[in-house]
């Protein structure tokens, strides 16, 4: 299973709690609709720091990268894409094989 990993820095002159709600309450009413995602979490730091290089991580899972990409070729897909680049000044993917050892 691909597990995606997104580190999001917000927009220049969007605050800490608007990125906040948007993250936790706005965006994943389109990204859970994204076909074929097997799973969705959004974290988001308690209180803002400004030195650290992202503002939220989401974590997606998908049984492949063929099926992400197929994913996000659909309209949610899509759509999820383009509000997510509309708030976050950069986005940093990281794909990795998830290993668990406590759950």
């Amino acid at each position: 299973m691909l597990k995606v990993l997104s580190l999001m820095k917000r927009k220049e002159g969007m605050s800490y709690d608007e990125f906040r709600n948007w993250a936790l309450n706005e965006h994943p009413k389109l990204a859970t609709k994204i076909p074929g995602m097997r799973g969705y979490r959004m974290n988001v730091p308690l209180k803002e720091n400004p030195d650290s290089p992202c503002d939220a991580i989401s974590e997606m899972w998908w049984d492949s990268d063929e099926a992400r990409l197929a994913g996000f070729g659909t309209e949610e897909g899509k759509a999820a894409g383009a509000d997510a680049a509309a708030h976050a000044a950069s986005r940093f993917h990281f794909f990795a094989e998830e290993k668990v050892f406590i759950s």
